[in-house]
Parts: C-alpha cells; sequence; structure tokens
C-alpha cells in the first residue's frame, strides 16, 4: 500500500499484542527505529502505545521500555493491570486497553488520513470499519507467520491493507547483540540482588539499572 508523503500518520500500538507477535517470530522491536520509518512514511501526528501495569510490584520489566518510549517520541497509555486466580489456581492477569485505544483513534481521526494499528485482535474490526467511515484509511500490522497466526482473519479482510511483521522486521527489529548485551545486563543484575540479600557488597553501577 502507498505511503504519501504529505499524509497524515499515526501509530496505535497494542503494546502486549505486539509484544507476543514479535517474540513468536524471534525477534525484539527497535521502538526508535520503529518511530524513525513511519516518520519517514508521511506526516507522523503520533505515536501510541497502550500496556497495562501490575500496581504494588517492587520491578516492573516493562516500566523501563515505557519511561523509554514516554521521553522519546511515544504517547504512552497505561492503566492497572488486574491480577486474579481462575477456577485451576493459576496465576492470571487481565488488563486490555481495547477501549482506550478505541476512543483516542476515533478522537484523532478528524486529524489523519492513515491510522497504523498494531495488533491483530479480532475485536478491533469495527473500529476499522468506522475509521473507514470517516474517511481514514487503515493499515493493520500483524503477522499470518507465526504459529498460530496472530491476526484475527475479520480485522485483516476489513483493513485496507495488511503489513505483515515479518516483511517490516529487517526495518524494525534490535541489533542482535544489543538483545545478547541486554541479556547479561539482567542476569548481572539478577547476580546482585541475590548478593544484596546474603549481606555482601553490590558491584558498582548495579544500583543505577534499577
Amino acid at each position: 500500500m502507498a505511503f504519501y508523503a504529505n499524509e497524515r500518520l499515526a501509530l496505535f500500538i497494542d503494546g502486549a499484542n505486539l509484544f507476543s507477535a514479535a517474540r513468536n517470530l524471534g525477534f525484539d522491536i527497535d521502538y526508535r527505529r520503529l518511530l524513525a520509518e513511519f516518520s519517514k512514511r508521511g506526516r507522523l501526528v503520533r505515536a501510541y502505545y497502550y500496556t497495562a501495569l501490575l500496581e504494588g510490584e517492587e520491578y516492573s520489566p516493562i516500566r523501563p521500555l515505557v519511561d523509554w518510549l514516554d521521553y522519546n517520541g511515544y504517547a504512552v497509555v497505561t492503566k492497572p493491570a488486574k491480577e486474579f486466580t481462575d477456577s485451576q489456581g493459576r496465576r492470571r492477569i487481565k488488563g486490555g486497553m481495547d477501549i482506550e485505544l478505541a476512543c483516542d483513534m476515533l478522537d484523532l481521526a478528524p486529524r489523519l488520513d492513515h491510522a497504523l494499528l498494531f495488533s491483530g485482535d479480532g475485536g478491533f474490526r469495527r473500529l476499522v470499519e468506522a475509521m473507514q467511515m470517516r474517511g481514514v484509511r487503515v493499515t493493520v500490522v500483524s503477522t499470518v507467520r507465526s504459529n498460530p497466526p496472530m491476526i484475527a482473519d475479520e480485522l485483516r479482510r476489513q483493513a485496507d491493507n495488511f503489513i505483515d511483521l515479518t516483511d517490516l522486521a529487517p526495518l524494525i527489529m534490535r541489533d542482535p547483540a544489543v538483545r545478547e548485551q541486554n541479556a547479561r545486563e539482567r542476569a548481572m543484575a539478577a547476580e546482585a540482588d541475590d548478593d544484596d540479600e546474603t549481606g555482601n557488597a553490590l558491584p558498582p553501577g548495579v544500583l543505577g539499572r534499577r
């Protein structure tokens, strides 16, 4: 699908859904590259990122990402996630952001020509239709190449265009070397936590990574 230089674009990223799709495909997303890529394809009005956060946790693995996005060009929308135990005694977390995403997209519709929805959730089909009725083209970004496919067929049919995440990956994926470095840093931080619990001194710089 063509992108036009003067068209007004906005990104609407269902954080949990996009994370799951990328993980199933075996890569991490570099959100700086993602923003830069779509800034080149039109006049980027806004880039929204939606995610739920567990309250009361001393450390959340998604918090550093949320903080980085907040300072680097994304409008981050969060709400508290709800934790519960299902009928089989398994810990579950519920934190859908569908309503927040839908409201923001419809509110911004008069100032957009093209909306990009990063999600495969079939519940967004009616939202895509409503945007189209307002004269906004909608591209959905997800994947059919994971097992199982991450995009609902009804959402793909409704969209004006579908971009498979595997085709976009070379432009927005994080360098594997950076991924390995981050894994090493997380391992070092975990070891430091163990040392801290036993009363041993923490290595220099560890406190700055918490």
